[in-house]
């Protein structure tokens, strides 16, 4: 573990919301974390603008009530390990995005500080990645993105790009609610107009539980 100090929590730019769905739901309470890593902007030379259409897609995806905890870090490993680890161990996340630092450059370091910090990996997550971007750009294969689990929650890689987030986010959390789930996490309902998440029959819900 890196004795890194933790990093404070960032205010979403741009209005971004860090929380939604709806009371009604038949879904838990969920905590998500967003992580943008980019030394540019960590250092706030431009506005990031990644991290928050994740917090929109969560805004439009989501019914479950959810609160996010966003931060940004520069690429460094050891900053990347300890944002990752304190949104897991500390603030209870169940589901941790990053966005950033997964392609070929020195300094990308993404992967290497998820495959860190995680006990079990999921390669399948930058798989699918990579095929859905593969249909847009043929630089697709540049890629490192991955996944993995830490404790009960999912670690997850996406591309540094808003148009690439949303090209692959919306395919890919179709199955993200029930990994979750089967993680013993909070039960994540979708709003199936925007994201149709799949479970088995038996393992959906038909009412809120105690109802």
């Amino acid at each position: 573990m890196s004795s890194t100090a933790t990093p404070s929590p960032a205010a979403a730019p741009g209005g971004a919301p860090t929380s939604g769905g709806s009371a009604d739901s038949l879904g838990d309470p969920a905590r998500f974390g967003v992580l943008t890593v980019s030394d540019r902007a960590s250092a706030g030379v431009y506005e990031d603008l990644s991290g928050p259409a994740i917090l929109r897609f969560f805004s439009e995806a989501v019914a479950s009530p959810w609160t996010a905890e966003y931060r940004v870090v520069a690429d460094e490993q050891p900053e990347i390990e300890a944002a990752l680890i304190d949104l897991v161990d500390n603030r209870g996340c169940c589901l941790v995005v990053t966005t950033g630092g997964t392609g070929p450059a020195p300094r990308d370091v993404t992967p290497e500080a998820t495959e860190a910090v995680c006990s079990r990996m999921m390669p399948g997550y930058g798989e699918q990645m990579r095929a859905i971007s593969l249909k847009y750009v043929p630089t697709a294969v540049l890629s490192r993105q991955t996944a993995g689990i830490r404790g009960a929650a999912l670690i997850i890689n996406l591309p540094g790009k808003p148009k690439s987030i949303r090209e692959t986010f919306d395919e890919v959390f179709k199955s993200i609610p029930y990994c979750i789930q089967l993680l013993q996490g909070p039960y994540i309902e979708t709003v199936p107009e925007v994201v149709a998440a799949f479970r088995p029959p038996n393992d959906r819900r038909t009412a809120k539980p105690g109802a």
